[in-house]
């Protein structure tokens, strides 16, 4: 018996709207970045992109849990000597909140080409609006 393998025609990647508003950050990123990588599906394949489009929207209103508002740190880093800037969670959530959602999925997903590849189908919108009506997202089980 021969391992099945998804062929291109036969693989549909729908898309799904996850609203962060109350979540807890890191549940609802693993539950994207499942999505994403397709392991809900019977025909998941780790080597093919077999994942889903997801949007997440309220992403401003997502919820951290402890101290994490004062205490987490986020990083980035711009290549030039002196260039690593240090933001609080309380101020990324202030100026943008989208990349926490999306550091936070970005670092449940693999760091290879086809993590390139699931990272592009993740939308992450500030607030309940979103421009992907005409693709008819539908609520995932679960949020």
């Amino acid at each position: 018996m021969t391992t099945y393998i998804p062929r291109p025609g036969e693989m549909t990647s729908p898309w799904h709207l996850l609203d962060a508003e109350g979540q807890v950050l890191g549940r609802l990123a693993s539950r994207a970045a499942m999505l994403l990588m397709g392991k809900h599906k019977p025909d998941f394949t780790p080597f093919l992109a077999t994942g889903d489009h997801v949007v997440v929207i309220n992403a401003e209103k997502v919820r951290l849990t402890g101290r994490k508002e004062t205490q987490k740190i986020y990083r980035r880093y711009s290549g030039y000597p002196g260039g690593l800037r240090e933001d609080a969670a309380g101020k990324v959530r202030a100026t943008r909140p989208e990349r926490m959602i999306e550091e936070a999925i970005s670092g449940m997903l693999p760091k290879t080409k086809l993590g390139s590849q699931m990272r592009r189908r993740l939308r992450v919108y500030r607030g309940p609006r979103h421009p992907h009506a005409g693709q008819q997202p539908h609520a995932a089980a679960g949020n």
